[in-house]
């Protein structure tokens, strides 16, 4: 069996390599090390969790360990995808170079300019950094790539689908032709195949495991769920990852739960805080000093469940985390592949369980296809509830005609009032024409009579039209009451004009 002895590192880099507690090269790191350290360019493909980052590392770290770098111009180039993955990069850095006086820079997004200047000024033998941030601090005049000896590209597939391809391609073009080129990759699509082409020279190739393959080492299921109704969908679905948590019990002593969407993560981190889950999220939008106490907390055991965006799904490195909950089927199936490698790291066993929605259906068979194999099913948890869910108990109230009764009982009574008020007023503006002007004195004794009339008269309460309103009254207007003249009122002068 090959040892890390047998490997022709530097002796201050195998004595920190003992000290860190390992003896024996994982497959990828014994394939990689010797053309690496040999000045061959490299292209390593290997499931992730398999100890890529040392590939790369040690042997760099070896031919480093003479020279010196000038300021502005650093010796090596690493280029990571995420911030969480280049601040890996570097404490992997820190652990290998203890013995030895190198120097690093790590050029992240969310952290001052000025600070990374400062490091850039003095010279780093080795630049860790993302695409973006190391092409802004080129364009501000600020850095030289034509002193770069070793350049590194770690997970290049995570880059093409975040975009860096167009990035990586100048990056390139800024270092010198004679570099030697070391590209990891966990999947080896076409557009990467490309740019191997374009960009390697005559690799090496160390393929230690099949295209997109995940360990043996972590066991799948799947969960096919649908909701009761699209509204209550996301609720339930919320509530099936509960279930799913509790039902692995302590086994599950710490998890990652990854969504599509940032939002979806900090409404999942929300309802798990809510029923007394420990958890919080991280993705891209957050602050990164938030990032990275969040993930600090999570590797020493504070959090216990962390939600997550794919910004974590590549190469973060956290040993024990013991489950991977998929809360949605990922929009790419080589997504997958990286999910689930957050468990079941360096040989440990692990589990990871997904959750199918039907408009995921065909996400899902991408991610079969890809593993050339059928993913165990999981009994629904909610399905003896699903018949409750169907028919919930509010409904035969909303169809009960309780509530609208007083209502048709109101309009009911103007059909039997309203034939007998056109009546009584249909007269009234045919002689309120030709009726004359009665003297004050007689209206007390008109009021008289027709309020005798009125008590046996149940139908004279309803107030006349608008139109029969405006006829009868003529010339004889009442001031200051307008539509809302009192019924009494009305209903005297009618009794006047019949009289």
């Amino acid at each position: 069996m090959t040892k890390f002895s047998d490997l022709n590192l530097n002796s201050k880099v195998l004595k920190a390599i003992e000290e860190a507690g390992y003896e024996t090269p994982t497959p990828i790191q014994a394939g990689a090390i010797p053309p690496a350290l040999e000045g061959r360019d490299v292209l390593g493909i290997a499931q992730t969790g398999t100890g890529k980052t040392a590939s790369f590392t040690l042997p760099m770290i070896t031919m480093l360990a003479r020279g010196r770098a000038r300021a502005r111009m650093p010796r090596s180039l690493v280029l990571c995808p995420t911030r969480e993955l280049a601040a890996q990069v570097a404490e992997n850095f820190d652990t290998y170079t203890k013995h030895l006086k190198l120097t690093k820079a790590l050029l992240i997004g969310g952290v001052s300019f000025k600070e990374q200047d400062k490091l850039i000024d003095k010279g780093v033998d080795v630049l860790i950094a993302t695409p973006g941030r190391l092409l802004d601090h080129h364009e501000r005049g600020k850095l030289i790539l034509t002193d770069v000896k070793i350049m590194v590209v770690d997970e290049a597939d995570r880059m093409l689908d975040m975009g860096f391809i167009p990035d990586i391609e100048r990056i390139f073009g800024l270092t010198p032709f004679t570099r030697q080129t070391l590209f990891f990759s966990a999947t080896m699509a076409p557009e990467i195949e490309r740019i191997t082409n374009t960009f390697l020279s005559n690799p090496e190739r160390v393929e230690v495991a099949r295209q997109a393959s995940a360990s043996e080492t972590i066991e799948q299921a799947v969960v096919m769920f649908k909701g009761s109704r699209k509204d209550r969908e996301a609720t339930e679905k919320r509530k099936v990852l509960r279930m799913l948590i509790d039902a692995e019990g302590e086994k599950c002593t710490n998890a990652i739960i990854f969504c599509n969407r940032k939002t979806d993560v900090d409404i999942v981190a929300k309802s798990l805080s809510k029923y007394g889950y420990d958890a919080a999220p991280i993705h891209g939008d957050l602050d990164q000093s938030q990032r990275t106490k969040t993930l600090d907390k999570f590797r020493s055991g504070e959090l216990r469940f962390l939600c997550a965006s794919d910004v974590a799904a590549r190469g973060l490195d956290v040993p024990s985390v013991s489950h991977v909950f998929n809360f949605d089927v990922p929009s790419h199936a080589e997504d997958y592949i990286h999910r689930i490698g957050r468990t079941g790291r360096a040989g440990r066993e692990g589990k990871t369980i997904m959750i199918c929605t039907s408009r995921d259906e065909k996400n899902f068979e991408d991610v079969e296809r890809l593993l050339q194999k059928a993913i165990p099913r999981l009994d629904n948890p909610l399905k003896t509830l699903a018949p409750v869910a169907k028919s919930p108990a509010p409904k035969p109230a909303s169809d009960a005609p309780v509530e609208k009764a007083p209502r048709s009982r109101s309009r009911s009574k103007k059909p039997e009032t309203t034939p007998v008020v056109d009546t009584v007023q249909a007269a009234a503006p045919l002689e309120a024409s030709k009726a004359p002007e009665q003297p004050t004195e007689q209206k007390t004794d008109t009021r008289a009579k027709s309020s005798s009339r009125n008590r046996s008269s149940s139908s004279a309460k309803q107030a006349p039209k608008q139109s029969d309103r405006n006829n009868d009254r003529g010339g004889n207007k009442v001031l200051g009451l307008g539509d809302h003249t009192p019924t009494f009122i009305e209903l005297s002068f009618a009794d006047r004009y019949n009289s």
